[in-house]
């Protein structure tokens, strides 16, 4: 991007961080936000690269409130279950590509998908019920035979 003027002054914006609180539900964060900022007025311009950042502390505090699973945990159920990231879309749901986004924090999980994981990490052996018999060796793995 080239370096923008402020549409509000016109002044040359300068690319650097603003730290900005996060809000939903009556929790908050603070978030030191990347974008061009106005020296003069302090508008900003965020980009679409930049909104990751805050869209992932919003989805922090989503799972915090909502009681969903964090990304650490979806990640540490799946390994425990010994599925690759593609499997575990495919088989718990949401798609090849959901569990590289819930790991990441892009993409929060639906509450079914977060009832499935918290049901496979107390009984692993719940994976040959849903992935049928071309599991049985990730099932058996996950439940230490």
């Amino acid at each position: 991007m080239n370096t923008p003027n402020c549409p509000h002054d016109g002044e040359t914006m300068k690319y650097g961080t603003r730290r900005i609180e996060i809000k939903y539900k009556g929790m908050s964060a603070f978030v030191d936000m990347p974008g061009w900022y106005c020296p003069k007025c302090n508008e900003g311009i965020i980009t679409g690269k930049d909104m990751k950042l805050s869209d992932k502390a919003l989805n922090e505090l989503k799972v915090q409130h909502e009681g969903l699973l964090n990304a650490k945990e979806i990640r540490r159920i799946r390994k425990k279950l010994h599925l690759t990231q593609k499997d575990a879309g495919t088989i718990i749901g949401g798609g090849p590509r959901a569990f590289q986004k819930y790991e990441s924090g892009e993409l929060l999980p639906s509450r079914a998908i977060v009832s499935a994981l918290k049901l496979l990490d107390a009984n692993p052996r719940g994976l040959v019920v849903l992935g049928g018999k071309a599991l049985q060796p990730a099932a058996k793995k996950a439940m230490g035979a």
